[in-house]
C-alpha cells in the first residue's frame, strides 16, 4: 500500500520545478499554497457529499473516487510544505494502540 504513496510522492516532487503548463500538479504549485488548500477544501466537501449519498444508495464508487481526489490533493499540499506522506504514516503508527480519547486529551495538554 505505501508503495503507491511513495511513487505518487516521487511524481509530485518531480513536478515542483516543472513549467506550469506541463502538468496539473505543476500548475497547482505555480498557483501557490492557497490554491492547493482551496482544492483540498473542495475535495473534502465532495467526499462528504459522496459519503452521504453512498449511505442512502449503498453504492460507494463515488466516495472512493472522491476520497482518492482528497488524498491526492492532500499529498500535493504536504509536498508543497516539504513533507513526505511517510510523516503522516509515522503519525498514524504512533497512534496505533493508543486510545482515541487519550490521544485527543494529550493534544489538549500540549
Amino acid at each position: 500500500m505505501t508503495d503507491t504513496l511513495s511513487r505518487l510522492a516521487e511524481v509530485l516532487e518531480s513536478r515542483k520545478g516543472a513549467a506550469a503548463d506541463s502538468s496539473y500538479v505543476a500548475s497547482l504549485y505555480h498557483k501557490g499554497l492557497n490554491k492547493i488548500l482551496e482544492k483540498v477544501g473542495e475535495e473534502s466537501v465532495e467526499t462528504i457529499i459522496a459519503a452521504k449519498d453512498a449511505a442512502i444508495s449503498g453504492d460507494c464508487s463515488d466516495v472512493v473516487y472522491e476520497t482518492a481526489d482528497l488524498w491526492f490533493h492532500s499529498m500535493v499540499m504536504l509536498a508543497q510544505l516539504g513533507q513526505h506522506p511517510q510523516a503522516v504514516l509515522d503519525e498514524l503508527d504512533r497512534r496505533f494502540g493508543l486510545s482515541g480519547h487519550a490521544e485527543k486529551a494529550s493534544r489538549s495538554a500540549e
